[in-house]
C-alpha cells in the first residue's frame, strides 16, 4: 500500500497526535517505531494505516521503509535527537521530512545539507512544534511590522487544573533543559548560563504564578540566523512549569534518575533516564485533568524611527476527545499542518529551513484556529 505519509516515532505522545490528525484529515499514513501496542487503537479506528518497526539507529533499514511507502513526507517524532540520521535516510530515499527540532549543534549540521536538499529537490523543516514550531512563525508572523530588531524573548509556560504530575512531553528532554547550560544571543554573541541561576518569579494571567528560567532551544541560533540582517543582537528563551510539577521534575534529577550514564543492575548496564522514561510510560491522566499552554514571542526594535514593541501569544489547552494529548497538542498538530503544506505544495521551497523561513503566517494561524489554537497580537485575537 503506498501512503501520503509516514510517522517514525508514531508510538510517543506527539507521534499518536501528529498521525492522529493526519488520519482525521483524510490522509493515509504508516506508523512507524517501536511499540506497535500503543498505535493499536489508530490501526484499528482507520483503515488507512500500517505499521512497521523501525529504529532510527539503522539508517538503511529506514531509508528503504521510507522509499517503498511512496510518500511525500516523512514526519520524524523521535524521541531523543536522531534528527539527522533520519534527515539522512530521507535523502537517500528522496523524501521530504520535517522534525520536532534539534539542539543547536545538530540544527547547524541540518542546515549544512541545504545545497544537497535543494539539489535534490526535497524539503527539510526543522523545529515544527510549538516552540520551536509555533513561535517560530509568530515571529516571522511580526517582524514584517518593523524597520529593524533589536531583542526577542520567547517562551512557554504552562499549568493544570489539578496539582497532578504528568508526564510533559519527553521527560528526557525535560531534565535536559533543567540541566544543560541555555545558550542566548547577548549583544550579537552566543553565551550560556546554569538554567536554574536565571529564576525569575512571574504571575501571568494564562498560567498564574510560576517561575521562568533559561533553557537551551535551538530558537536563539535559527532567530538569529534569519533575522540578524535587521539588527537583532539579543535572543532569550524562557521556560515556565507549574509549581508541583517543577518540584517533581528537581526531586527526579536529584535523586540521579535523570542520569545518562549507565548503571549495573541485575548484571545488566542500563541508564537511568531510560528506565524512568519507560516508568513514567504507565502513569495515567486523571480523569478531569485539562491543561493550558501559553506560548509567546516577544519582539522589540523600530518602526519609522520610533521604538515598537509586540507580544505575539498561542493559547492551548486540552480538547475534547483529546484529554490524553493535554496541551501537547500544540506540538504534535502543528507538525501534522506543516507536513500537509508540503504535501499540497503550499510550502514549495527546497532545502532546509526552520519554520519562520518558509511557513506562510495567515494559513498556518487559520489552521491552529480550526484546532481551537488561538492566536493574540497585544492581547488581540488575530485568527
Amino acid at each position: 500500500m503506498a501512503f501520503n505519509f509516514v510517522v517514525i516515532g508514531a508510538t510517543g505522545i506527539q507521534g499518536r497526535i501528529v498521525a492522529r490528525d493526519l488520519l482525521e484529515n483524510g490522509y493515509s499514513v504508516l506508523l512507524c517505531g517501536r511499540d506497535k501496542k500503543r498505535v493499536d487503537h489508530l490501526l484499528k479506528r482507520f483503515k488507512k494505516t500500517g505499521f512497521e518497526y523501525l529504529d532510527a539507529r539503522n539508517t538503511k533499514k529506514m531509508a528503504r521503509a521510507f522509499h517503498h511507502s511512496k510518500a511525500g513526507v516523512v514526519v520524524n517524532c523521535v524521541e531523543g535527537d536522531w534528527n539527522l540520521n533520519i534527515l539522512k535516510a530521507c535523502i537517500k530515499a528522496g523524501i521530504n521530512c520535517i522534525d520536532l527540532g534539534s539542539e543547536i549543534p545538530m540544527t547547524k549540521q541540518q542546515f549544512s545539507l541545504h545545497e544537497k536538499l535543494k539539489r535534490r529537490g526535497l524539503t527539510h523543516i526543522t523545529g515544527c512544534g510549538s516552540v520551536p514550531g509555533i513561535g517560530n512563525v509568530m515571529l516571522s508572523h511580526a517582524a514584517k511590522k518593523f524597520d529593524s530588531l533589536h531583542s526577542v524573548e520567547v517562551g512557554f509556560a504552562w499549568n493544570s487544573n489539578m496539582k497532578k504530575f504528568v508526564v510533559p512531553f519527553s521527560i528526557e528532554s525535560i531534565i535536559e533543559e533543567f540541566t544543560e547550560p541555555a545558550t542566548n544571543v547577548k549583544n550579537g554573541k552566543f553565551i550560556k548560563s546554569r538554567p536554574m541561576d536565571s529564576l525569575i518569579k512571574t504571575n501571568e494571567p494564562f498560567v498564574g504564578k510560576e517561575e521562568r528560567f533559561y533553557v537551551r532551544h535551538p530558537e536563539t541560533y535559527t532567530f538569529y540566523h534569519y533575522f540578524k540582517h535587521k539588527g537583532l543582537k539579543n535572543v532569550r528563551f524562557y521556560a515556565e512549569f507549574p509549581p508541583h510539577s517543577f518540584e517533581v521534575i528537581q526531586k527526579l534529577i536529584e535523586v540521579g534518575l535523570g542520569r545518562q550514564d549507565k548503571v549495573l543492575v541485575d548484571g545488566a548496564y542500563v541508564r537511568p533516564i531510560d528506565v524512568l522514561t519507560q516508568t513514567l510510560k504507565g502513569v495515567k491522566i486523571p480523569e478531569g485533568y485539562r491543561e493550558k499552554e501559553n506560548l509567546w514571542v516577544r519582539i522589540y526594535g523600530k518602526k519609522q524611527k520610533k521604538r515598537k514593541s509586540i507580544l505575539i501569544e498561542c493559547i492551548a489547552g486540552t480538547l475534547p476527545h483529546w484529554e490524553d494529548a493535554g496541551c501537547n497538542i500544540d506540538t504534535g498538530m502543528p507538525a501534522s499542518i506543516i507536513a500537509q503544506m508540503i504535501k499540497e505544495k503550499i510550502i514549495t521551497e527546497r532545502g532546509s529551513f526552520a519554520p519562520e523561513a518558509v511557513v506562510p503566517p495567515a494559513y498556518f494561524f487559520k489552521e491552529l484556529h480550526k484546532r481551537k489554537m488561538s492566536i493574540y497580537e497585544n492581547g488581540k485575537k488575530i485568527n
